[in-house]
């Protein structure tokens, strides 16, 4: 079935009226009980980096030890992100100071200024979903071939990656993405910079914060690394490997969020945006992050009640509601390019290929 006509484009607040009675009221009350979680996970990584800065006492042959708690300073990083997340969008608190504050640590581990954040993610991103003015879509293929745009095609899953640049890509695309974002706001903050997919601008009030905020989180790094003295081996399994690993796990919710989707002109998320299944362990570790086209629809509920919506877009809007295992959802990832030709065709780097989108189809769930 497709789903090229415009009738068939319904807009989010539409979606959340139509859904919205069908839920109950505690699924819009704030749930400041994650805040635990997100303390949790912090304390983690706290005491990851205090045994990191005693390896070197540790006898060579036992350093492999360490690695499992490597794998769970990951999930920490993961989970801290997925928690900001949701602090930022008003799911755990309603106070907007308080959420700023409990969600800085949680971002500082992802490089990523709360302020810069606010703009890009919940202003820009979930008003213009998947459309002409998303700095978070794939590239057209009519734009320019800059650095931008040559290092998404390094490093996103598609037809064309390299396996070892995607495997290595994987760890470092989220530094990549925000290097793009803050640069463009920092240094230019007008809509003409053309590295990335659709630049954006905020006021003068929020350059300046976002610049200091950035000062406060490298100050943060720059004490962990000194904290772990500089030590080459401590530094790679207790700072490069959890966050690297943590990054590529975000990464691969977020390559999946949007990037198979075509691109609409009306912001439809049951269109232009992805569901995962995943086993249910991982929903509970990571806010049901999964359940991403029943977040763009309600995007401040609490996120243990997206399950709910999940099973009201399954019953009404089955025709074009995007659910997928996790592993056909990569699947379609790297069998497809990654430069949108128009609206539902996908071509690549060369424009020699080209593919309809797959999501532009009825998808069985």
């Amino acid at each position: 079935m497709n789903l090229n006509t415009e009738q068939r484009l319904i807009n989010q607040g539409t979606y959340a009226k139509l859904l919205r009675s069908q839920l109950p009221p505690e699924a819009f009350a704030p749930d400041p009980s994650k805040l635990i979680i997100l303390g949790i996970n912090l304390a983690i990584l706290i005491l990851g980096w205090m045994i990191a800065a005693q390896l070197d006492n540790w006898p060579v042959y036992l350093l492999w030890l360490y690695l499992p708690l490597t794998i769970i300073m990951a999930n920490s990083v993961m989970s801290v992100g997925c928690s900001s997340h949701d602090l930022m969008h008003g799911g755990v608190i309603r106070n907007s100071k308080l959420a700023y504050f409990f969600s800085f640590p949680g971002l500082t581990m992802l490089w990523m200024p709360p302020t810069l954040w606010k703009s890009v993610h919940n202003r820009v991103h979930h008003h213009h979903t998947n459309g002409l003015g998303d700095p978070d879509r794939n590239y057209l293929e009519t734009q320019p071939k800059n650095w931008g745009k040559w290092f998404n095609n390094l490093v996103v899953p598609s037809l064309e990656v390299n396996p070892l640049c995607l495997i290595l890509g994987m760890t470092v695309a989220w530094g990549g993405h925000n290097i793009r974002t803050l640069t463009s706001v920092l240094f230019f903050n007008n809509k003409s910079v053309d590295y990335v997919p659709s630049a954006f601008t905020v006021s003068a009030k929020d350059r300046w914060a976002i610049a200091g905020e950035l000062v406060l989180i490298s100050i943060i790094h720059l004490a962990i690394i000194a904290y772990l003295q500089f030590d080459p081996l401590k530094l790679i399994l207790g700072y490069f490997l959890p966050i690297g690993i943590g990054h590529a796990g975000l990464m691969f919710y977020i390559y999946t969020n949007h990037l198979m989707c075509p691109m609409t002109d009306i912001n439809d998320p049951v269109v232009n945006s992805t569901s995962l299944r995943v086993y249910k362990f991982i929903d509970l570790l990571h806010f049901n992050f999964s359940h991403h086209t029943e977040h763009h629809i309600f995007p401040g509920m609490n996120s243990d009640y997206y399950v709910m919506v999940r099973e009201l877009l399954k019953t009404n809007y089955a025709e074009k509601y995007h659910l997928l295992d996790a592993k056909e959802a990569w699947r379609l990832l790297l069998s497809t390019p990654r430069h949108y030709k128009d609206e539902n065709t996908f071509t690549d780097w060369a424009g020699k290929i080209t593919m309809p989108c797959p999501l532009n189809q009825k998808v069985e769930i």
